[in-house]
């Protein structure tokens, strides 16, 4: 497993590319595509690309957290 070069979530940019989710999760990019697809998970589309808004996707990791 990859280790992410980011330490916290300031650090990273407003919206996240699958490059970047793949680099934070630790996983391939093409994971992080096939992620980025599902639903509940929090991209949008801008044109032809596929982000993922830096808020929505810590929101997103906290909730995947079990107690």
């Amino acid at each position: 497993m990859r280790e992410s070069t980011y330490k916290s979530y300031d650090e990273l940019p407003l919206f996240l590319n699958a490059r970047m989710v793949s680099r934070i999760l630790g996983v391939s990019q093409s994971s992080a595509y096939e992620l980025m697809h599902q639903d509940g998970f929090p991209s949008m589309r801008i044109g032809n690309r596929w982000v993922v808004p830096r808020e929505e996707f810590r929101a997103w990791v906290e909730g995947q957290v079990e107690p």
